[in-house]
């Protein structure tokens, strides 16, 4: 199998820039989000799913995880059902939905008079058989008592007790600040229309990634995967058909802290295990 270069932004439609630039099953973690129905302006090129997708399969490690982070647009008055639709067609191709997450934001746009304020987008982690890496972030109890049923391996119900101060495996929905800055730590990010926030790419890459392995993000815009890639230790490949994104990524990606000696200790003592 011929080597995959890494460290690198590649500008081109991506489904070709993959065909052409990684080889079968060389790929740890994708981490993107795709420009989905009308929401998104991507100064005007096209976005065909389908080819996209078998590439991700393709390039995919068995035991490797795509995360895709998708929302649906509401037109004619009805949400358009595309991060469902997408999601099927993902499993046909052999992926596991290994999770349905939540994304849910601290600000959102004003919904029209007769909805409630959509505030969440989906985090599908897609996994090419059972994910290899599981690093399942913890965090801190904070009620007295949080009663969870879970089943020990023999198949015998349990009643998991967690105390305050004590720690457990985070839950499926993850709140990031989506109005402070977008969460994002520099400026330049906002130079393109639709980011997400840098804890969001962290909290995934170091969930489903090992230092060093190799992260994807096919739609890279602003570079905040790639940002995020660097200074967990991993190494990146990132593509997109704007130039003028590719330019503004590679300036983020220039501008990331390098990671210290023991950046894996440093996360698990922030509980980002």
């Amino acid at each position: 199998m011929r080597a995959v270069e890494t460290n690198i932004i590649h500008c081109g439609e991506c489904s070709q820039v993959m065909r052409d630039k990684i080889p079968d099953n060389s790929i740890d973690l994708t981490v993107t989000s795709p420009p989905y129905d009308n929401l998104r302006d991507y100064n005007g090129y096209d976005f065909v799913f389908e080819t996209i997708a078998r590439q991700l399969w393709r390039v995919t490690k068995p035991g490797g995880v795509v995360v895709w982070v998708v929302g649906d647009a509401t037109i004619d008055g009805s949400e358009t059902l595309t991060s469902f639709k997408q999601a099927i067609y993902f499993k046909s191709l052999g992926f596991n939905v290994h999770d349905t997450m939540i994304y849910k934001k601290n600000g959102s746009p004003c919904p029209p008079s007769n909805r409630y304020w959509p505030v969440f987008e989906y985090m599908l982690i897609l996994g090419k058989s059972s994910p290899k890496t599981a690093n399942l972030i913890r965090v801190t109890a904070t009620g007295e008592k949080r009663k969870t049923i879970g089943t020990n391996k023999r198949g015998t119900k349990k009643l998991l007790k967690y105390k305050r101060g004590n720690t457990r495996i985070k839950d499926n929905v993850w709140v990031y600040n989506a109005h402070s800055n977008n969460g994002a730590s520099d400026n330049l990010a906002h130079k393109h229309p639709a980011i997400f926030p840098e804890a969001l790419a962290r909290d995934h890459i170091i969930s489903w990634s090992n230092p060093d392995d190799i992260v994807l993000d096919p739609m890279c815009g602003s570079g905040t995967t790639l940002k995020m890639a660097v200074e967990t230790g991993r190494q990146y490949i990132g593509i997109d058909i704007s130039q003028e994104y590719c330019d503004l990524a590679q300036r983020r990606v220039e501008g990331a802290r390098i990671p210290l000696p023991g950046i894996q200790n440093e996360l698990q003592a922030n509980g980002i295990k």
